[in-house]
């Protein structure tokens, strides 16, 4: 009987840290049926090493420098619309797993279940099958429900992160202290809090916001 051989599945892994990157490969490199051929340290550096490997499955993180995970992996849907790509995060907050599947991952693995779940879901996505987790179905659903920050919001909310009082962040955006006043309620109101604190807690804990 004729022996059908495997074809490799070939995985471009993006990461900031360089342990990340070489534990993945320990991981992936001792399966039969799959390899890391390519890596990347940052978003820029994703796309084009995207496109310089052509890789079947790309392992994204979402916390890059230059360029953040969610916005390579929408440049690299633009570029290629059957591009497989996964995000390997530490992060669970339901805004972190929206931006992520809107920009057109197919699966989400965090990193401190990656020795159980990682092979599972490159096998699911190369074969080109989208990986939601109940854990992530709930967190997207628990998004679906919840009111969203508009974009003048967000700005302001950013701005109480870095501890700028109302005057400062009217003086930041060119906008009156009434009209930050309304804002500040509005997110009060749309993230379930009642003070600043609360407000940027809330917001770093779902992924709104990140601190630097």
């Amino acid at each position: 009987m004729a022996v059908v051989a495997t074809r490799t599945i070939r995985v471009l892994c993006v990461d900031d840290h360089r342990l990340m990157r070489e534990g993945v490969a320990r991981i992936v490199d001792v399966q039969p049926d799959m390899k890391v051929i390519a890596e990347a340290s940052n978003g820029e550096h994703a796309v084009s090493q995207f496109l310089a490997s052509r890789p079947d499955v790309t392992l994204m993180d979402l916390q890059l420098p230059v360029t953040s995970g969610a916005e390579a992996t929408r440049r690299i849907r633009q570029l290629d619309g059957e591009a497989r790509i996964i995000v390997l995060t530490m992060y669970r907050g339901d805004e972190d797993i929206h931006r992520a599947f809107e920009a057109g991952a197919m699966g989400y693995v965090m990193k401190d279940t990656i020795s159980d779940d990682l092979i599972h879901v490159i096998r699911e996505v190369h074969a080109g099958r989208r990986v939601v987790t109940p854990e992530i179905q709930q967190a997207l659903d628990e998004h679906a429900r919840l009111p969203s920050l508009s974009l003048r919001e967000g700005q302001v909310l950013e701005l109480m992160a870095e501890g700028m009082r109302n005057k400062e962040i009217a003086a930041a955006l060119g906008i009156s202290g009434d009209t930050v006043g309304m804002h500040v309620k509005n997110v009060y109101t749309k993230l379930n809090v009642h003070d600043r604190t609360a407000a940027v807690t809330t917001a770093i804990r779902r992924g709104i916001i990140r601190i630097q």
